[in-house]
């Protein structure tokens, strides 16, 4: 098997995990910029091909947002692969290192928290969800 081909596929499969999930897929720096500009409360999953994503992180992020409080906004990027608009992402989450999988949380525009790849590795995604629903209850309002 052509390990290129295997790893699109696995790629693939992560990008349309998450956005069958309802987040919308930045792909550029520009992408980025304009949803980091919209007003209000955003969450943006880091997304990534390890296992602690694709068995934690995007399970977390499909489930959390099944509930009473959510953010306005639900965004991705694609660590390693989209890494300009990577980057730029990142570039907002002042004071936080470079983590993938990663969930930050903005308030127009304004990082108020993260969680960070040590939050979600050795974690259930069940605690993952519970973890951003404490998040959305502090921060969201009720839909």
């Amino acid at each position: 098997m052509d390990f290129n081909i295997f790893m699109n596929d696995v790629v693939n499969a992560a990008r349309e995990d998450i956005t069958e999930a309802g987040y919308e897929e930045l792909k550029t720096p520009e992408d980025v910029d304009q949803a980091v500009a919209r007003k209000g409360t955003t969450l943006v999953m880091v997304n990534s091909v390890c296992g602690c994503a694709g068995g934690v992180a995007r399970p977390a992020a499909a489930n959390s947002v099944h509930y009473d409080k959510r953010p306005d906004h639900l965004v991705t990027v694609f660590a390693g692969q989209d890494k300009e608009a990577t980057e730029k992402a990142r570039s907002y989450f002042e004071g936080y290192p470079p983590s993938s999988p990663s969930f930050a949380f903005l308030k127009d525009g304004e990082i108020v928290t993260m969680l960070e790849r040590h939050d979600i590795e050795g974690h259930s995604a069940m605690d993952v969800v519970g973890r951003l629903q404490s998040i959305f209850d502090e921060h969201c309002e009720e839909i």
